[in-house]
């Protein structure tokens, strides 16, 4: 494979298209490409010389900076990595949704006014600085921004939702826990932590805060929620990114869907915490939020354990010494489903066309890539990237390859389809039928380079399919295991 340098561009700038565009197809069909030396800063395109193999053009690479490489395989594509010095500045802010209801959120690249606006939603137990990788880097480009949910993060309460009656008050000196009392305050009445709640403060974030349709991802319980809302409010979403999704929350039954059946359960997290779910909320959060057991969390969820994860361990070690978070973990844990399942939220967005992509780290412990496949099942022509290897959360563990495949993805839709998707810049037909698979190599602190394998699974790609691949994968390691 060669690069071609910055001389021997043409000095005219032509892009040819051999037809319209069709909405069901991920590949552009083009019939010329020329590029010029100007704009080159932020083209994806891949440049070729003659009829040699290709190099795709990162984010924010310059071409000039690309020395000539030969003797490369056609499957490595090098990306950029994240930026050192010229990174976006992250701005925390917060507003009140609701009374002693404080929303925090984090945002970068609100100068790029003319921009896409991009909203992240974090998983269970974390928060906005979840996306530090992402806000610094696709700040550059985009208005990005990532909310805390409320009962989560520092989207805490800042008032204790109970008070102690006088009867009892005489009796114990103070209560550990706010939540812990024996009345609601009014302001607190029905309140629970639920998908429902979440779905109602992305509506009030994405209106009220940003105030125009965005491109929403998210992470775990995060890719839930952006799911939901994109299912109820798709006016608002302009493309969904599910990273390693979850596809269920809530085991209780929602009141409002199923009245009957919710009546059966004494609780359904709201506030006070009956007698007895504060003795089990007490254990539990002693054993849960124990910075050892927090670590052991972190260590399963990362494949890569040379991932820096210290900056995100403290801050959930932080998030855990506040005095609202037992009572919050346990109104969550407790809380009924949504009036929509994920399978239901699903089925709205395909009705409704919100365009969908999927990213999943593929050796996830708790949400396997097969869950990323059913829903390829379900609207086959979604793009689906697995990365290996990566775990349950891909956007922090490799974020070169999560921002690149944003970035690629965002451009796709904005072009109406013309910009090619990552992986796809080859226009290869034989993609709907089977994968591509792609060696990634991005630099890394230091001087050093990693590399990840990148899969994009075709539109006619089966799930049975996929089932089939990952237990011959598992049987393989298993005998390797033996061998060994």
């Amino acid at each position: 494979m060669e690069i071609i340098s910055q001389n021997f561009l043409p000095h005219c700038s032509v892009v040819t298209w051999g037809s319209k565009p069709d909405k069901n197809r991920l590949v552009p069909n083009r019939s010329n490409i020329l590029v010029s030396s100007c704009g080159l800063r932020k083209s994806r395109l891949v440049v070729r010389n003659g009829t040699s193999d290709g190099y795709v053009v990162g984010e924010n690479d310059d071409l000039g900076s690309i020395s000539t490489r030969r003797g490369d395989s056609k499957s490595k594509v090098l990306i950029p990595g994240l930026p050192e010095e010229a990174a976006a500045q992250i701005t925390p802010s917060h507003c009140e949704w609701k009374p002693n209801l404080t929303v925090h959120y984090e945002k970068s690249g609100c100068g790029n006014v003319e921009a896409p606006a991009v909203l992240f939603l974090p998983g269970f137990g974390v928060g906005s600085f979840h996306y530090e990788k992402q806000l610094t880097d696709l700040g550059r480009d985009y208005r990005v921004w990532a909310v805390d949910f409320v009962g989560q993060g520092l989207s805490l309460p800042t008032q204790d939702p109970t008070t102690i009656s006088k009867e009892t008050s005489g009796l114990q000196n103070s209560e550990p826990f706010w939540g812990f009392g024996d009345e609601a305050e009014p302001w607190a009445d029905q309140l629970v932590y639920s998908l429902d709640l979440w779905r109602d403060q992305v509506q009030y974030i994405v209106q009220e805060v940003i105030g125009e349709p965005v491109y929403i991802a998210g992470n775990s319980l995060g890719g839930y929620v952006a799911l939901y809302f994109a299912a109820t409010h798709p006016h608002l979403v302009k493309g969904v990114t599910l990273l390693n999704a979850t596809p269920f929350w809530g085991f209780f039954p929602n009141p409002v869907k199923s009245p009957k059946l919710a009546r059966l359960f004494p609780w359904s997290g709201t506030f006070p915490l009956p007698p007895r779910v504060k003795k089990l909320t007490e254990l539990v959060w002693q054993k849960i939020s124990d910075p050892e057991s927090i670590a052991e969390i972190l260590k399963q969820v990362y494949k890569d354990h040379s991932t820096d994860v210290d900056k995100v361990f403290s801050r959930i070690v932080e998030i855990t010494q506040h005095p609202a978070a037992a009572a919050s973990f346990a109104s969550i844990m407790f809380a009924p489903g949504g009036l929509l399942s994920f399978s239901e939220a699903l089925s709205r967005c395909k009705k409704n066309s919100v365009p969908i992509c999927l990213m999943y780290g593929k050796e996830d412990p708790w949400v396997g890539p097969i869950w990323g496949k059913k829903i390829k099942k379900e609207i086959p022509n979604a793009p689906y990237y697995e990365i290996s290897p990566a775990g349950h959360c891909p956007h922090d563990e490799v974020p070169e390859v999560v921002n690149y495949l944003m970035r690629g993805w965002i451009k796709h839709l904005e072009s109406g389809g013309f910009e090619a998707l990552p992986l796809m810049e080859d226009g290869e037909e034989a993609w709907e039928e089977s994968s591509i698979g792609r060696e990634i190599e991005f630099p890394r602190g230091d001087g050093w380079k990693k590399s990840v394998k990148l899969w994009l699974y075709g539109s006619k790609y089966t799930f049975w399919r996929g089932v089939g691949e990952a237990l011959r994968a598992s049987l393989v390691r298993a005998f390797r295991g033996k061998s060994a």
